[in-house]
C-alpha cells in the first residue's frame, strides 16, 4: 500500500466530513469543497481522523489512494485555513488592482487587462506591485495565479512581468556587437 496512503488525516474541531456513496464533502469556516472519489478507494472515518484504503489490492488502487489521501489532506487544510499564493509584479509602470470580482492589471500593453476571479477566490493588492490571491481550493487558488502570471510572464533579459513571489528569474546576456 501507498505511503502517503497509510498516514491518516487530522480531521480538526468544527470541520465536517460526510461521505454519500462516492462523494465526499468537507465543511468548514473558510467554506466547503467536495470530491467524487474513485471506485477503488474507500474512506473510512476513524473518531477524529480520516483513513483512506484502497479496496483492491492492485497497483494503481494503491497509487489513487495516495492521490486522494493528499487531495482529502489539502481539501481538510483548505476549509480550516486556507490557501495563498504571492505574485510580484516588475517592470516600469506594471501595476495591479483589485475591483470587487475582478483584478485590474497594466502590464504594458496598449489596454489595460481586466481578469474575472472565479468563485470561492479572493484578490489583495497590499500594494500597487504584489498581488495576494486566496481561497480554500488549492488548485483553483494555483489555477488563478498560473493565470494572472500567464497574461505577461516574466522575460528573461530584463526581467519584466509578472512572478511568483520569490521567483528567481534566469537572465540572459544581451546581443554584442
Amino acid at each position: 500500500m501507498s505511503r502517503v496512503a497509510k498516514k491518516p488525516i487530522p480531521v480538526p474541531n468544527g470541520v465536517e466530513f460526510k461521505v454519500e456513496g462516492q462523494a465526499l464533502s468537507v465543511k468548514g469556516s473558510k467554506g466547503s469543497l467536495g470530491m467524487t472519489l474513485h471506485p477503488d478507494v474507500e474512506v473510512v472515518q476513524d473518531g477524529a481522523a480520516l483513513k483512506v484504503a484502497p479496496r483492491t489490492a492492485d497497483k494503481t488502487a494503491d497509487a489513487i489512494a495516495g492521490t486522494t489521501r493528499a487531495i482529502l489532506a489539502n481539501m481538510v487544510h483548505g476549509v480550516t485555513q486556507g490557501f495563498q499564493k504571492k505574485l510580484e509584479l516588475q517592470g516600469v509602470g506594471y501595476r495591479a488592482q483589485a475591483q470587487g470580482k475582478a483584478v485590474n492589471l497594466q502590464l504594458g500593453y496598449s489596454h489595460p487587462v481586466l481578469y474575472q476571479l472565479p468563485e470561492g477566490i479572493t484578490v489583495q493588492t497590499p500594494s500597487q506591485t504584489e498581488i495576494i490571491i486566496s481561497g480554500a481550493d488549492r488548485q483553483r487558488v494555483g489555477q488563478v495565479a498560473a493565470e494572472i502570471r500567464g497574461v505577461r510572464p516574466p522575460e528573461p533579459y530584463k526581467g519584466k512581468g509578472v512572478r511568483y513571489a520569490g521567483e528567481r528569474v534566469r537572465r540572459k546576456e544581451a546581443k554584442k556587437k
